[in-house]
């Protein structure tokens, strides 16, 4: 499975969150969330659990598989 950047993205500014403030709570730095989003930087298991959590979405909602 691979991170989403859009669909984080997506989940993210429907909330009114900022990449800071869900950098914050997914106990991140905001740069990589944001290099995240934009597709140019890979997530680890745990990280993508803790964006999830952050989002309050299934793991599912923010992967697509590898293709």
């Amino acid at each position: 499975m691979k991170a989403n950047g859009a669909a984080i993205r997506a989940l993210r500014t429907a909330r009114g969150s900022s990449v800071r403030h869900l950098a914050q709570l997914a106990e991140m730095h905001p740069s990589h969330l944001s290099r995240l989003e934009r597709g140019t930087r890979g997530v680890s298991e745990g990280v993508l659990g803790r964006i999830a959590k952050a989002l309050d979405v299934p793991r599912e909602a923010i992967t697509r598989e590898q293709t």
